[in-house]
């Protein structure tokens, strides 16, 4: 390992998949192409979203900030991992570091409490329809993601603080491909019991509360739609939960399998494979689930292209 005598280190090596470097080419390849894809696809939700009337409500609203999330989250770590899988120096500054660690848990945070004020919506849409316009107006709207944001952001800088605290003894080494809270906990030396259980603390209410609450709601959801009659009907509502859940068990179960376990019995592998499914994945999936299973959005597509070839 790396030694250095100064209180935190200039740069940080990423070891990546230094023991399996057959593994970096198709990483590269996958990363090269699904990046611009989660762009393109998170952009387009959100232009969409802006521009077709139809879309102008609440769910919408919040699809749109799942998108920017989605790109803040991605771009986040993609590059950097790209340019290190690219090129023999796989470093990241101390700087560099920080700020990853910064945006990447408060997007992380923010999407999961996003996720559960998702299902609320679809909560309100189901089983109260005649409330709905009264519960889910703009103001309050606005005002739920202003506090899911501020909420993700909170839980970011006190928890990344916090860890960039630790002593690292001299360790500038991080068997990692970024900068992630439970690596650099367990990279660090000394006394860190409290450091793992303040996590574990938090992410009890940043993750497994929200996917309780999420759960709750959808527990009532199928309730609700069991006893609509037509079918026409229960499939509309099963329409518009189906693409939420998908994202919601796609997002959690590997958040879960990372947060929710103490950082030191975390196996060597299993954050870098997280890392690229819960960062990279995730988010280039996410516009295509709710676009293939969405007829209003496929509706605002299709509207659009016949649009921009209609002007030419």
């Amino acid at each position: 390992m790396a030694l250095i005598n100064v209180s935190h280190p200039e740069e940080f090596i990423l070891l990546g998949f230094a023991d399996r470097p057959w593994l970096e080419l198709p990483l590269f390849i996958v990363l090269l192409i699904t990046y611009p894809m989660a762009l393109l696809g998170n952009i387009a939700i959100i232009l969409l979203s802006k521009i077709d009337p139809r879309l102008h409500s609440p769910m919408y609203f919040f699809l749109t900030n799942l998108s920017f999330l989605d790109m803040c989250y991605t771009t986040s770590i993609v590059p950097q991992m790209l340019f290190n899988l690219g090129s023999s120096k796989k470093t990241i500054s101390y700087m560099g570091c920080a700020i990853q660690l910064y945006i990447f848990h408060t997007m992380g945070g923010t999407e999961c409490l996003l996720l559960a004020l998702m299902s609320f919506d679809r909560y309100v849409a189901i089983c109260r329809p005649l409330h709905y316009p009264l519960i889910m107006n703009q103001r309050i709207c606005t005002l739920l993601v202003s506090i899911v944001w501020l909420s993700g952001i909170t839980y970011a800088v006190s928890e990344a603080t916090v860890t960039l605290q630790l002593p690292l003894c001299g360790v500038n080494t991080l068997d990692h491909l970024l900068c992630e809270i439970p690596v650099l906990i367990k990279t660090a030396c000394g006394e860190k019991l409290v450091n793992e259980l303040t996590l574990s603390v938090v992410c009890i209410f940043i993750l497994a509360v929200p996917l309780c609450l999420i759960l709750a709601s959808y527990a009532s959801i199928g309730n609700a739609v069991v006893k609509i009659k037509s079918s026409e009907g229960r499939k509309k509502a099963f329409g518009t939960c189906s693409s939420h859940l998908i994202v919601v068990f796609l997002f959690y179960g590997p958040g879960i399998s990372m947060y929710l376990q103490p950082p030191s019995t975390i196996s060597r592998d299993q954050p870098k494979f997280m890392a690229v499914f819960y960062g990279v994945v995730t988010p280039t999936l996410n516009p295509f689930i709710y676009t293939l299973r969405n007829k209003d959005i496929k509706g605002a597509l299709g509207n659009l292209v016949r649009n921009i070839f209609s002007s030419k």
